[in-house]
């Protein structure tokens, strides 16, 4: 796999582990990942994302969604 679908695959398991981490659908983590950009955070910080687990990755966006003054579900905060 080359390392256009390696950040594809994990931008893919980022967006389902926060439907599930976060109890949101599939629509609003799509939405809320596209109001602040997210799957392109996922790209550009790819080097060192890829050296940590999914969930590791996840409190990455948590917290950058919060810096950024996401409001999305208690689940954020």
């Amino acid at each position: 796999m080359n390392e256009e679908q390696q950040i594809t695959y994990m931008q893919a398991r980022i967006i389902r582990l926060a439907t599930e981490e976060w109890n949101a659908s599939l629509a609003e983590i799509v939405a809320l990942f596209a109001e602040f950009h997210v799957l392109a955070v996922i790209r550009d910080c790819f080097d060192v994302f890829h050296a940590e687990g999914d969930f590791a990755v996840l409190e990455e966006i948590r917290k950058y969604l919060i810096h950024r003054g996401a409001k999305f579900n208690a689940e954020l905060d």
